[in-house]
C-alpha cells in the first residue's frame, strides 16, 4: 500500500507535514504518487510554512522562487505537469524561505480553484528521527485540511538526547523522560498527543493521521501496532511505514522502501439485533449462552475486541434488548421500520456512527461462536489493505461477520429490502480472512438449531 492510498487519496487537498522521521520523504512520495494519479500526470504543489534546505530542490521537478511583492496567483500561467515547488528567496544560510502569508494564501486558493494537491511542510526537525515543537512552530494554515504528524521509530530504544531528538528538553518534559533515558513507545505516545506535541497548532477541522515511519524491522512494526490504540484516541488514523530515503536527500539514513503496512483506524460495531425472529417463534435475542443472552454476547464480543462505537440496533423486542445491555457502554439504535427488512437496520446502524469511522462490522445477534480474536482478526487484515470488503472463510464458505470499509458507507445507505450486505459482494472484491472453526457456521434459525449448539456447547 502506497501512502496516498493509505491517505484514502486525498487528491486535491491541502495536507500539512509536521514532526521528524522521514517528513520530507513522506511528503515527496505522496507528491510523486499524486502525478501519477489519472491518466496524464498533475501537476502537484509543494511549499513550506517556514523553510526548506535548499538539497530539497532537487525533489521537485520545477523550482517557483517567489520575490516579496509577486503574488502566487500569477504562477497560474506557469503550473506544468509535475512536482512544483514553491518557496520564497534563498537566504545567506543556504535556505529557502517561506512564502509570504498572502502569497501562501494565494497559492491555496489557486490549488482550490485548479482541484490540485497542496502539500506543506510545516516545520523542521534537523532530520533526526523524532522531535518535539519549539514555541514558534508549527506553522499551520487554518485552512489545511490533512495535518500528518511524522516520528521515526528508529529513535526507539535510543537515550534521549540531541543525538536522537530535536528539541530533547521538550521532549523529555512532554513524554516523562530523563535525559539520556531510553525512548519507550509509550514516551513516544505521550510526546505524539499532547496539545504541545504532536497536536500543537492543529486546526479543529483538521484530520488528523500519525505517521510512524521508519518501521524497519518486524520489531518496530509489532511496536507501532501497539502503540496504536493510545493514538487513536487523538488521531483520526495511525500509519505504520518505512518510506525509504528520498532521492536527493543526502545525509540520511538508509532503509529499503517497504511502502505502508498497516493503517489503523476507528472500527465500529453494529449488532443486528432488530428481527422479530418469526421462524423461531420467540426473540432469539434473549436465548441463553452459556448463562448470558445472546445479544449481550454479541455486544460483550465486540467491546473486547476494540470496537468503538458500539452500536445495537433494535425494533421488535427494545425493552427487552435494553435491559440485557443496560451496564455496557453501548449505543441503542431504535430501528421504526425493522420489518422493512435488514437494510433499514444496516442504515440505522450507519447513522448512528460519528465521522472519521474506518470501517464498521456487523455482528448477527444469532451467532454465538463469534469470538473477540476472530473480530479483532478482521479489524487487523483490514489494516493492512483498507479492503472493502473483509469477511471469515470457513471450510471454503463465506462466513459471519462482515467488515465494511467506509468507502462503501454510501452504498449501504443506497440498499432496500431484505437484502442486507450480500449486495455489495457482486460489486467489490472481498477478502478472505481464513479461520479454522466451523461452528462460526452456525446460524439460529430453529429451535432445533438452538438445541444443536446446547448440544456441541456442552
Amino acid at each position: 500500500m502506497n501512502l496516498a492510498q493509505a491517505l484514502r487519496n486525498p487528491c486535491g487537498k491541502c495536507l500539512a507535514f509536521v514532526g521528524a522521521g522521514g517528513k520530507t520523504t513522506a511528503l515527496f512520495q505522496l507528491a510523486r504518487q499524486f502525478v501519477s494519479t489519472g491518466r496524464t500526470p498533475q501537476s502537484v504543489l509543494v511549499t513550506t510554512t517556514t523553510h526548506l534546505a535548499t538539497w530539497q530542490c532537487e525533489l521537485a521537478d520545477v523550482h517557483l522562487r517567489l520575490q516579496p511583492d509577486e503574488e502566487a496567483a500569477e504562477l497560474a500561467s506557469r503550473l506544468s505537469p509535475g512536482v512544483i515547488l514553491v518557496s520564497g528567496p534563498e537566504g545567506e544560510d543556504e535556505r529557502l524561505a517561506a512564502p509570504s502569508s498572502e502569497a501562501l494564501q494565494d497559492l491555496r486558493n489557486l490549488a482550490a480553484k485548479r482541484g490540485l494537491p497542496l502539500l506543506i511542510e510545516a516545520d523542521g526537525a534537523r532530520r533526526l528521527p523524532l522531535k518535539a515543537p519549539a514555541d514558534h512552530e508549527p506553522v499551520l494554515p487554518p485552512s489545511v485540511d490533512v495535518v500528518v504528524v511524522t516520528a521515526g521509530l528508529s529513535g526507539l530504544g535510543k537515550p534521549l538526547s540531541p543525538q536522537w531528538v530535536h528539541r530533547p528538553q521538550i521532549f523529555g518534559a512532554l513524554g516523562g523522560l530523563a535525559e539520556g533515558e531510553a525512548i519507550t513507545p509509550q514516551a513516544l505516545g505521550r510526546v505524539l498527543l499532547d496539545s504541545r506535541g504532536g497536536l500543537k497548532g492543529v486546526p479543529a477541522g483538521a484530520r488528523r493521521v500519525a505517521l510512524l515511519n521508519q518501521a524497519d524491522t518486524p520489531e518496530l512494526q509489532a511496536q507501532a501496532h501497539a502503540l496504536a490504540p493510545q493514538l487513536l484516541t487523538g488521531y483520526q488514523a495511525v500509519l505504520t511505514a518505512s518510506l525509504g530515503k528520498a532521492e536527493g536527500s543526502p545525509g540520511e539514513q538508509e532503509a529499503a522502501p517497504g511502502g505502508v503496512f498497516a493503517v489503523h483506524e476507528a472500527v465500529a460495531g453494529v449488532v443486528l439485533a432488530a428481527g422479530g425472529s418469526a421462524r423461531f417463534g420467540q426473540p432469539k435475542q434473549f436465548l441463553l449462552w452459556q448463562g448470558e443472552p445472546l445479544v449481550r454476547r454479541a455486544a460483550l464480543t465486540a467491546l473486547q475486541a476494540g470496537l468503538s462505537p458500539v452500536v445495537i440496533v433494535v425494533g421488535a423486542a427494545e425493552a427487552g434488548v435494553r435491559q440485557a445491555v443496560t451496564d455496557l457502554p453501548v449505543t441503542i439504535a431504535p430501528n421504526p421500520e425493522w420489518e422493512g427488512g435488514q437494510s433499514t437496520s444496516l442504515r440505522t446502524g450507519l447513522e448512528r456512527l460519528p465521522s472519521g469511522v474506518g470501517a464498521a462490522i456487523f455482528l448477527l445477534a444469532d451467532q454465538p461462536a463469534v469470538s473477540a480474536p476472530l473480530v479483532t482478526g478482521l479489524v487487523d487484515t483490514h489494516a493492512r489493505g483498507l479492503y472493502p470488503l473483509v469477511a471469515p472463510l470457513v471450510d471454503g464458505r463465506r462466513g459471519n461477520p462482515v467488515l465494511v470499509d467506509s468507502e462503501l458507507f454510501e452504498e449501504v445507505r443506497a440498499l432496500r429490502g431484505d437484502v442486507g450486505g450480500r449486495a455489495l459482494f457482486s460489486r467489490h472484491p472481498l477478502h478472505y480472512l481464513p479461520w479454522h472453526d466451523s461452528s462460526l457456521l452456525l446460524d439460529i434459525d430453529t429451535p432445533e438449531d438452538y438445541q444443536r449448539l446446547l448440544e456441541r456447547g456442552a
